[in-house]
């Protein structure tokens, strides 16, 4: 299913991407491990989260780093995504070392509808290194999680956008599909997603800052 670019044209071993229905309260794990796989060699998957659908990538993969660049119409060094973990457990793989009460924070919130602003390390993969700062998510979406533990590390993930003036992200999986089939690899239908993306929160100077308020509330902080 890997697929490769002439110019801006999407050419695949498959005539358009795989629709793979999965279910929150028990994701298949044959299904998860064969996106995994797709994953693995480079591919791109759009995916539910605990707010809106996510496109995403293998972290460590330039080339499909780089196809989510071009799709999104960025340079992949200007690129501002978000790392989507399972838990905090690699926290410390790709984050320098924080306070306790900035710990705390992400304990209390995590897993939940924030994406965390915080310092980068000297360990980021190579396509980031020039980074400061990184986003941290772990989302409560078991379909989600499923993706990252069977991956065995972070997947870079930017939202799903939609061009209705009114409605800023697509809900309905099938209709994420209609419209992206000929530029990613799979699309999981893990059922309707949210409209309203995460709450980002720039903790990378201590003091919380809000980037964004969306899902999250804001009265934990």
């Amino acid at each position: 299913m890997l697929i490769c670019w002439k110019g801006d044209i999407r050419s695949s071993v498959l005539d358009m991407a795989e629709l793979i229905r999965l279910y929150e309260e028990n994701p298949n794990p044959r299904q998860v491990e064969k996106i995994v796989e797709v994953l693995r060699r480079g591919g791109l998957v759009i995916y539910p989260t605990d707010t809106v659908y996510g496109l995403g990538c293998d972290i460590t993969n330039s080339k499909a780093l780089q196809r989510i660049a071009r799709i999104k119409g960025i340079k992949l060094e200007k690129a501002n995504w978000s790392f989507v973990c399972a838990d905090l457990s690699n926290l410390s793989d790709y984050v320098r070392q924080i306070d306790s009460s900035t710990f705390k924070i992400l304990k209390r919130t995590l897993p939940g509808p924030y994406t965390f602003i915080l310092p980068g390390n000297n360990n980021l993969p190579k396509d980031f290194k020039k980074k400061k700062t990184v986003g941290i998510r772990v989302p409560d979406n078991a379909i989600a999680q499923a993706l990252v533990t069977g991956l065995g590390n972070p997947i870079v993930s930017t939202s799903i956008r939609d061009e209705d003036d009114i409605l800023e992200y697509t809900t309905d999986p099938e209709l994420i599909f209609e419209k992206w089939q000929n530029l990613v690899d799979i699309v999981i239908n893990g059922g309707y997603g949210g409209n309203v993306a995460s709450t980002v929160i720039d903790l990378s100077e201590g003091e919380p800052l809000i980037v964004r308020e969306g899902k999250g509330s804001l009265e934990i902080f």
